[in-house]
């Protein structure tokens, strides 16, 4: 449930409220009696940071973060399948050199 904070116009009373969304508005100073208590205008709680919400966010770490959403990501045109990403090829991983058995000659 959201906090709400409220203020009386008339006497300065504010206080912060628990209230449901579909609650109805509280009018009614608690201090002072008068129809003058508002709900105010406060900052959100909360912060978003990061690189944001992307389908693409949560496939096992295919791509980094950096990577995802950038403009060479899109496909060029109005296609309709504009918002899916496209695969990203797996890295192989290249043989390991093989030792050879003149360097390892025991006297």
């Amino acid at each position: 449930m959201p906090i709400y904070a409220y203020k009386c116009s008339a006497c300065g009373h504010a206080r912060d409220v628990l209230q449901k969304m579909s609650d109805p508005l509280l009018t009614v100073c608690p201090q002072c009696g008068a129809e003058t208590f508002t709900k105010q205008v406060t900052a959100a709680g909360f912060q978003l940071k990061g690189s944001g919400w992307y389908a693409t966010d949560f496939r096992g770490g295919a791509a980094p973060a950096s990577a995802v959403g950038t403009s060479a990501d899109k496909p060029a045109g109005g296609s309709a399948d504009a918002g899916a990403a496209a695969p990203v090829p797996a890295p192989t991983a290249s043989p390991a050199p093989a030792a050879s058995a003149s360097s390892t000659k025991a006297d």
